[in-house]
């Protein structure tokens, strides 16, 4: 579900439900990894180990031994050098995406279950103008939970911000566009772009202004995902 929401350079490794548990979660963990989550109770444990050993298959893909993968700064993950990538859990799925760091700057997942924000959330994350736009869309295409979506996007453009600038974004930091790309009946995907509303990084000699997105609908699951490229 991921990949296809990546360039054919990113690989990315996913584990869906119970089956996905058993397959990744009787991997062990280093030792580094495991001092932090000695203490966690059984769902933070089971989703840290499953999402680790994603990210461990995606290194050996591309020919990287498998190594820990500690939180850094801000809880994000330290990539081997050379490589750079996002992580992302929620109930029922876990993603690991890597891409030698020589093919992308940076990128950004996540994934939600599709389903509407808990009361007040939404008001909290979302600009005025993204509200109003969500609204439009909800009334053409009310099949769409559009406030998870954005709460989604907005993930996504932090995950590939940090490691660029080592700087907090703010929800309201961002002004998204969503837009649905049409396709078959019951098929809700599209991409969408983020406008930064503070200084953006500086990529290849320029500084960025925006981030592109894309996202899927499916499984029960909303999916987003930005890539940063050199330029």
């Amino acid at each position: 579900m991921i990949e296809d929401l990546l360039p054919e350079s990113v690989v990315a490794v996913e584990a869906f439900g119970e089956e996905g548990v058993r397959e990744f979660g009787s991997a062990p963990l280093y030792p580094q990894e495991e001092a932090l989550v000695a203490r966690a109770v059984a769902k933070r444990r089971r989703e840290f180990t499953v999402v680790r050993s994603c990210a461990r298959r995606a290194m050996e893909k591309l020919g990287v031994p498998a190594q820990a993968v500690l939180p850094g700064e801000r809880g994000a993950p330290q990539w081997p050098d050379g490589l750079t990538g996002s992580m992302t859990h929620c109930a029922g799925y876990c993603a690991a995406a890597l891409v030698r760091a020589a093919d992308l700057a940076s990128l950004g997942i996540d994934a939600e279950p599709h389903e509407p924000l808990p009361e007040g959330v939404l008001s909290a994350v979302a600009l005025p103008a993204e509200a109003e736009r969500l609204g439009a869309l909800a009334a053409g295409r009310p099949e769409v939970h559009w406030d998870r979506l954005l709460f989604s996007a907005k993930e996504s453009v932090y995950k590939a911000w940090f490691p660029l600038t080592r700087k907090w974004l703010d929800f309201s930091e961002a002004d998204i566009d969503v837009i649905p790309v049409t396709g078959p009946a019951g098929d809700s995907h599209g991409v969408f772009r983020a406008r930064l509303l503070v200084p953006g990084p500086v990529v290849g000699g320029y500084r960025l202004g925006h981030f592109d997105g894309r996202w899927t609908v499916r499984r029960g699951l909303v999916a987003t995902a930005v890539t940063v490229h050199h330029g």
